[in-house]
């Protein structure tokens, strides 16, 4: 398999070659040159496998400079039922990711595909405890070694820093905005104290962070210099790992593959969501793919518009789900290569225009009328209608949910149709988002057993300006 780049202006490379750089050289993302078809048959063969084994049979389409014996094993030894059980009886954490069902609305069932059950309480540990185990195999079979450079809006920072923590070859950078976390999810990542792990709290919002990390990215004789690689979703190694819990939940939800699912997806920064496309490109039998954004709705209306109109800094509302609070989606342009047909230099020019112009407008373009094929919808949710949700969710099913996936249940239930399972993805455990769930319950949210006291515990952290020189001068004196 080999990989090309969404603006078209970079040589095709393998898996290994574009897993630890992030951005190609001309400033786009990688994906596929073709995506792998699977049939009704095949993906009915797969029901009843592991979900280390399954992921076995959809990455190694992807991952074939990786051995089979080499990447099976790194599979089975990251998809265990002890890294992902988080309190849950040992019978239902061999699903990984089990399927909560919640009841029927609107003559169909409804339901959560439990994804955070990993270390973090968060579904970005799905991909990441898989890339820090990726990470370390790449660079011991290189010899080489790696610094990290990544941007959270809360939960990829922990997850990154929790998969990567200890590894061989490995020292992580994250950036993150300054007050605009949850203390529980600050706290997860301020108070580790391991030496390879440097959190940066940027005085901005996530797209600041995001930006700096692009644009210490495209400085090639820097990146190099320094081995930076990157472990956001732009990474294709993230996106690809995330695919394959579409896969299971889908096997999960039905008994043959003549059935059909939608998947309504909480985004902010549409690498969740991305993966689900992927997945439906690959064949697998989805319905409707429904972004789910907050206040920070850049994605809803370029759905139901076509024009993408990225907000400035002082526009990013901070929010009671702040992991979406994201107004330049770094993974939609994956989506857009797809829409143009794969044309590199169209994709490059729309993209461009984001920078210049802070967005473009497909409204009136031919291809704007092909979107259908693709199966996506959208919707939008304010605090007022996740606090209701929360209490609902709450009041009907005895079911906590975290803010984010309020969202992703609003905006489900106005896309519902009768007799096709709709999953909506959970995003985090409640406890990250403590202050919301108190707000809407009047109780607080439980807490996983061994983290109690996370917000009592000494923090390690260092304030900085947004600023990619002061990053890079802050890289440059802790590199190895």
């Amino acid at each position: 398999m080999r990989y090309q780049s969404t603006r078209g202006n970079s040589p095709q490379q393998s898996f290994l070659e574009i897993l630890l750089g992030g951005l190609a050289p001309d400033g786009g993302l990688y994906l596929p040159s073709h995506y792998p078809q699977i049939s009704k048959a095949q993906l009915d063969s797969w029901r009843g496998l592991s979900y280390a084994d399954l992921a076995y049979e959809i990455l190694s389409l992807y991952c074939d400079d990786i051995p089979d014996t080499d990447l099976r094993a790194l599979l089975r030894k990251t998809y265990t039922a002890q890294v992902y059980c988080n309190g849950r009886a040992a019978d239902s954490a061999q699903d990984i990711t089990p399927i909560h069902w919640l009841g029927e609305e609107q003559g169909t069932r409804i339901g959560l595909l439990s994804l955070s059950n990993g270390p973090t309480l968060a579904f970005k540990d799905m991909a990441m405890q898989l890339l820090g185990n990726l990470f370390e195999y790449a660079l011991k079979r290189a010899g080489q070694q790696l610094n990290i450079l990544g941007a959270t809006s809360g939960d990829t920072g922990s997850a990154a820093e929790y998969a990567m923590r200890g590894k061989e070859g490995v020292t992580v950078f994250m950036l993150s905005p300054r007050g605009k976390m949850s203390a529980f999810q600050s706290a997860q990542m301020y108070s580790l104290q391991d030496p390879n792990i440097f959190n940066l709290a940027v005085g901005g919002v996530f797209d600041d962070c995001q930006d700096i990390v692009k644009a210490v990215s495209n400085d090639l004789p820097f990146k190099a210099k320094n081995q930076i690689g990157t472990v956001n979703s732009i990474n294709w190694g993230r996106v690809v790992a995330q695919v394959i819990y579409y896969f299971q939940g889908y096997l999960l939800a039905t008994k043959s593959s003549n059935e059909k699912v939608s998947f309504t997806v909480p985004s902010g920064n549409f690498g969740n969501v991305c993966a689900g496309h992927i997945a439906r490109m690959m064949g697998l039998p989805i319905e409707h793919l429904v972004v789910a954004t907050n206040e920070n709705d850049v994605l809803d209306e370029f759905y139901k518009t076509g024009v993408y109109r990225a907000r400035k800094s002082a526009e990013t509302l901070h929010t009671s789900s702040p992991s979406m609070d994201i107004s330049k989606a770094s993974n939609f342009e994956r989506f857009i290569f797809d829409l143009m047909s794969q044309d590199g230099q169209a994709t490059a020019k729309l993209f461009q225009q984001v920078e210049s112009q802070g967005g473009f407008d497909l409204s009136k373009d031919s291809v704007y009328k092909t979107m259908a094929k693709y199966g996506f919808q959208s919707g939008r949710s304010t605090h007022e209608n996740r606090i209701a949700t929360i209490q609902d969710i709450d009041q009907r099913y005895g079911v906590v949910i975290d803010t984010h996936t309020a969202d992703g249940v609003k905006v489900a239930r106005e896309h519902l149709q009768a007799g096709i399972p709709m999953l909506v993805l959970e995003t985090a455990l409640p406890i990250k988002f403590e202050e919301t769930i108190l707000e809407a319950l009047g109780r607080p949210a439980d807490c996983p057993k061994g983290l109690e006291g996370i917000k009592s515990l000494p923090q390690r952290v260092v304030n900085i300006d947004a600023d990619v020189s002061q990053v890079k001068s802050f890289i440059t004196d802790h590199v190895n």
